[in-house]
């Protein structure tokens, strides 16, 4: 291996030559207490940013193991650690000037959820550290500045990662606290069954958000507290007790008036299937790991799904036992969300009825009178969502605003009043007594099947095939974006990349046309906790930045992409 003296005298050799002469500085060089790695050269100055990593021995880096010593806390470590060196990379970025990117020094932005991120990984046997950044090698013009690149590489790139990935710089109990609130976090999330609950909000959260476009926590906004007959007390390994809010298993419905927090409320349940930092709110709303937030979705594809539970006997005839549409209707698409979820293994559905077709939802009286159940081949989610319950075990999670008929179907009731919660259960029912429902449910209808199994295209099977992301709004795969704006429960632009490369592997490892689409997602989601986000770039030593996405969202992308072989 070269040390970084070498890198410093081919700096100096191929300073103010063509940029390609950069290409030059590609491989391993040894730092004092850190290798450095130069895995991709950008090709010119306004080219994406080169990509490095930094890999320091368990030794020198020195974070105590149990630091590290459970998936939930090594992850949070990870996390805390990537956000340091970003906070160091931000303040030393455009230190060292020049042309396009010059001067560039970023890792991963990472917001208000903890994620595992290919940006940072502690190997939990040896405590070595890796941690991949992106840097723009400086140019005037498309000349090198070599001299700029050693100010980065020597002096700055050093400073970050002492003041980031060494133990001997960080305030011992920073990192201890963030360790042991992740573990809390998941030993909150594990008892939910134990307790008989699909979720959990602690008393004293901030589930209000900042704005649209933050995620940040609002000032000033009303505190969450448990109404009595829901609340529940769990002792935590290391906050000790912990009041709160428990929804309980079955069918729960969260009413109020507009801007009272009902669907303020439903997103703090959709995200708590992650976890979150300290000061966000959030860090003790937890939800049952497999929900899923279900809605309309005009317009996208749906590919050989079985919707007969909700929808049968079409006017055109179409099968709704292997239903296929490039533009799914509002209630065929909530039909083939609800479908989907259940194969993916979802215990939880989440809804809102301001996302939600209103004639898959429900039929008041008078429609069911005009329009008789044999002219409808719309079976309503009201109508399944006993049965869904009873009989699968799926509890129901729904934000209802116009039409009380929900009362019957509902075991809990809660009314948002001015973002505080009320149980309103028992006064609903009474109510509600005094309007019998119009008709009796539909019949129990069969479960859906789920053998759906994908077939290889030869076309995505080879190595040139580009994956880019759009933000959270999808992912292009080999030019064909899939839309994932609706999958509403993916939070970081890192896990479409994740996504994009899933969809990639599947292709060139598993379908083969006998496994099942879940099957295929189980092998996935194996893959990645046994060897990690970097199994999916194929052995490349650039690994771009990536974030963990859920068996959930991987079998949702599967799900919207066209041109994926049924």
């Amino acid at each position: 291996m070269q040390t970084a003296n070498d890198l410093r005298e081919l700096l100096s050799r191929i300073d103010r030559r063509g940029y390609p002469a950069y290409k030059d500085t590609r491989g391993a060089w040894r730092f004092p207490g850190y290798v450095l790695s130069i895995d991709h050269v950008q090709g010119d100055p306004f080219a994406a940013p080169s990509q490095l990593h930094v890999r320091l021995d368990g030794r020198t880096a020195g974070f105590p193991p149990e630091l590290y010593d459970m998936p939930c806390r090594r992850v949070a470590l990870q996390d805390q650690l990537t956000r340091q060196f970003g906070r160091l990379a931000a303040q030393a970025s455009g230190q060292a000037r020049g042309s396009g990117h010059s001067g560039l020094i970023a890792v991963s932005r990472c917001g208000q959820e903890v994620l595992e991120r290919t940006a940072c990984r502690l190997d939990p046997g040896t405590g070595e550290v890796v941690l991949r950044l992106e840097v723009g090698f400086p140019a005037n013009g498309r000349t090198i500045n070599a001299r700029e690149l050693e100010k980065i590489l020597f002096d700055l790139l050093p400073r970050c990662v002492e003041g980031a990935l060494m133990y001997r710089s960080w305030p011992a109990e920073r990192l201890r606290s963030a360790a042991d609130l992740a573990e809390d976090q998941e030993f909150l999330r594990e008892k939910l069954p134990e307790l008989g609950l699909c979720a959990f909000v602690a008393d004293g959260s901030v589930l209000p958000r900042e704005s649209g476009v933050s995620q940040r926590p609002m000032g000033g906004a009303v505190a969450f507290r448990s109404p009595p007959e829901l609340a529940v007390e769990v002792e935590l390994p290391h906050r000790g007790k912990v009041r709160g809010m428990g929804v309980p298993r079955g069918v729960t419905l969260i009413v109020g008036g507009g801007y009272h927090g009902k669907s303020t409320l439903l997103k703090a349940l959709e995200l708590g299937v992650y976890g979150h930092v300290a000061g966000d709110g959030r860090e003790y709303v937890v939800t049952d790991p497999t929900a899923v937030k279900v809605r309309a979705e005009d317009g996208r594809s749906v590919r050989d799904t079985d919707i007969s539970l909700f929808i049968r006997d079409l006017p055109s005839g179409k099968d709704t036992v292997s239903f296929t549409t490039g533009d799914a209707s509002g209630s065929t698409s909530q039909a083939a969300a609800v479908v989907e979820a259940l194969e993916g293994g979802a215990q939880v559905l989440l809804m809102d009825e301001d996302t939600s077709a209103t004639n898959f939802m429900v039929r008041d009286e008078l429609m069911q009178r005009v329009i008789h159940r044999d002219m409808e081949p719309i079976t309503p989610f009201i109508d399944r969502v006993r049965e869904l319950w009873e009989g699968g075990g799926v509890s129901t999670v729904l934000v209802a605003g116009s039409s009380g008929v929900w009362f019957h179907a509902a075991d809990h009731i809660i009314q948002m009043d001015r973002y505080v919660p009320r149980d309103i259960t028992a006064l609903a029912k009474g109510e509600a007594a005094a309007f019998p429902p119009a008709a009796p449910p539909a019949a129990p209808g069969a479960l859906p099947r789920f053998d759906r199994r994908p077939r290889p295209d030869p076309a995505l099977t080879g190595d040139r095939v580009k994956v880019r992301v759009q933000g959270r709004d999808g992912v292009s795969i080999d030019r064909e974006t899939i839309d994932l704006r609706c999958v509403e429960q993916l939070c970081d632009s890192e896990q479409l990349a994740a996504l994009g490369r899933c969809m990639l592997y599947a292709q060139r490892h598993l379908l083969d046309g006998r496994r099942t689409l879940a099957r295929v997602a189980d092998e996935l989601e194996a893959l990645l906790e046994t060897r990690g986000l970097e199994a999916l770039c194929g052995g490349s030593a650039a690994v771009p930045f990536l974030a963990r996405p859920r068996r959930q969202e991987i079998l949702a992308c599967f799900d919207r992409w066209r041109s994926l072989k049924l």
